[in-house]
């Protein structure tokens, strides 16, 4: 683990923690954890906002009253809302993606979920993604979350990373260990 990704996990640990703890008491851990999706993809799909959360230029007070703007429009559960202007407040927003994170994975734990990173040469289809999950889920024993990508330079196959194990069946994988040993057949 590297030295940044070690200080936001300790950062973000107790922010998620205690949303997690209070949405569990309030039975709101779904709609919590919608409201984060939402936040998550948009500093996944906007630069400037991710930027901006991460900027030690920009002041505490100038993102917060930001933040505020952007909460009231969106209106997300009043916990979400409160926790967020509290990150705001203590000057930890660049920690943000890492908090929430770590709430998903207190959230999975919780539903004895484990989520598995797909990286395909082509978009799943439900079908597959449905066949993949359940195989998963014997080896593994738990339900499995499929977060998927796709990555046109595996050709074919798949990369599928699950905790710590990782399974690469993609044939660029292949083709280069092939390369591999043909040089030193020659």
């Amino acid at each position: 683990m590297s030295a940044p990704r070690s200080v936001l996990s300790k950062i973000a640990r107790p922010y998620a923690a205690a949303l997690f703890d209070l949405a569990q008491d309030g039975k709101v851990i779904e709609a919590v954890e919608k409201d984060l999706d939402a936040v998550a993809g948009l500093i996944d799909s906007s630069d400037d906002f991710s930027r901006f959360l991460v900027s030690p230029t920009i002041t505490t007070d100038v993102k917060s009253a930001a933040l505020s703007a952007i909460l009231d429009k969106v209106k997300p559960v009043e916990l979400v809302a409160n926790t967020l202007r509290l990150v705001a407040k203590n000057g930890r927003l660049f920690a943000l993606a890492a908090i929430i994170a770590e709430f998903k994975m207190l959230a999975a734990e919780a539903r004895n979920e484990v989520s598995a990173e797909v990286t395909s040469a082509a978009p799943l289809t439900k079908e597959q993604e449905t066949e993949l999950a359940g195989v998963l889920k014997d080896k593994v024993g738990k339900d499995v979350s499929l977060i998927t990508r796709v990555d046109e330079s595996l050709i074919g196959g798949l990369v599928v990373k699950v905790g710590s194990q990782m399974i690469d069946t993609s044939l660029k994988t292949k083709l280069s260990a092939m390369k591999i040993a043909m040089k030193g057949v020659s």
